[in-house]
């Protein structure tokens, strides 16, 4: 019988043994690569994915996702300017995001021999380093996943998908500082040679025969990150560039819907000659708020699924309703809607949301009074605001000081 090598009897076998992994591509300076491609892009995600959450201004009453106590201590009042700014940070968000799926399948390919290595952890070192991207790549998968998901509307779990997906980035991020900590020194010995010494353990210990080459397989990755940009940014962009949005599930070239008035419960008796706007001691029909000064402005509208369009909105000034009722000063209002669907829709928007001259109880968009779906008879829309705080048909608004 032939002899067992040192340690062959104590390895398990299959790929926690190096002799499984066989590709001659694998490399430090192939994982080096990608690894900085990742470090900028989940970068980006990450804090616009956190802007994102500010945005909601979740301080305020109605609009916390999470437990107020537990969140991150870095919410500040958003800004109504540029108008564009939601648009542009939850664009970036959804759009950089899918990006990074092609990047990250050929990094966690390219570091399959050391996340199946063996001992898991023969130091508790390497149980801190093993820990932690065992949290980064989960945390991952799930924030892919989930996101895709939730661009879908399609909900396969029973949690709530803000609230979860808030969670994982915090534990993306912790990882994530975490394992850049670790790695940092071994990169920058990289990049300035100093690691030639050093045994690549990611090399094969038996290769097989090249199919492609590195560079080969960087393009190949770079052409799939590049299909997913040009299929899914037309619908950030918006304009004529939605058409080529082919991959986006917001791709029609008019104004998209998220939730139509039928989903959300809304019935035409609702909305008829019965409605009125409730602004504390005030009810105003939609008669008496088209009576009332009106101001166009074009302003975007944009939503969490990555999508923005810039619409001409007329209807009331927020800052006239605050003052219609008696709160001229108004530091906070409190939307509800008529939706039925799921509960009552509410949301708070701040002082300085209420004050910007561009902010209104719209009543048309582009001239024409709005549909069913977007609202009618009465939505707000506020600039830079995420696009689920524009409320839809509006029921009643509560100005405080």
């Amino acid at each position: 019988m032939a002899r067992l090598k040192e340690g062959e009897g104590k390895t398990p076998p299959g790929p926690f043994r190096p002799e499984f992994w066989k590709s001659p591509l694998r490399g430090r300076r192939l994982t080096a690569i990608l690894g900085l491609v990742l470090l900028v892009g989940m970068g980006i995600v990450l804090i616009t994915g956190f802007l994102s959450h500010i945005a909601y201004n979740p301080d305020l009453r109605g609009n916390a996702i999470v437990d107020p106590a537990r969140d991150l201590p870095i919410n500040f009042d958003w800004p109504t300017s540029p108008s564009w700014l939601f648009a542009l940070t939850q664009g970036l968000h959804v759009t950089i995001g899918l990006v990074m799926v092609p990047i990250l399948l050929t990094k966690l390919w390219s570091v399959m021999p050391r996340l199946f290595a063996w001992p898991l952890a023969s130091t508790p070192a390497q149980a801190i380093e093993r820990g932690s991207v065992a949290l980064l790549v989960s945390s991952t998968i799930f924030l892919i996943a989930t996101g895709l998901f939730n661009a879908q509307y399609w909900y396969p779990f029973n949690f709530g998908f803000v609230a979860a997906h808030y969670w994982a980035a915090v534990i993306f991020l912790g990882s994530f500082l975490l394992h850049v900590a670790i790695k940092l020194p071994l990169v920058v010995r990289h990049y300035r040679g100093r690691d030639h010494d050093e045994p690549d353990l990611l090399k094969a210990a038996r290769p097989a025969p090249a199919t492609i080459s590195r560079r080969g397989l960087l393009a190949f990755t770079g052409a799939g990150a590049g299909l997913v940009l040009v299929g899914n940014a037309g619908q950030a962009i918006g304009g004529p560039f939605r058409k080529i949005a082919f991959l986006a599930p917001r791709r029609e070239s008019g104004f998209p819907v998220n939730k139509t008035a039928m989903a959300a419960g809304i019935k035409p008796e609702m909305t008829g000659s019965t409605y009125r706007l409730e602004l504390g001691n005030v009810s105003l029909s939609r008669e008496q708020l088209l009576a009332m000064p009106q101001h166009t402005e074009s302003l975007p509208i944009a939503c969490v699924e990555g999508w923005s369009a810039t619409r001409s909105w007329t209807g009331v000034r927020l800052s006239d309703l605050a003052k219609m009722a008696g709160v001229p000063d108004a530091g906070e209002v409190y939307v509800q809607s008529l939706q039925e669907s799921g509960g009552f829709r509410k949301a708070s928007l701040s002082r300085d949301q209420i004050n910007d001259s561009r902010s209104m109880l719209a009543l048309k968009v582009e001239g024409e009074d709005l549909s069913m779906d977007h609202g009618f008879p009465a939505r707000v829309i506020v600039p830079a605001l995420p696009g689920v705080h524009n409320t839809k048909w509006v029921a009643s608004m509560e100005f405080t000081a």
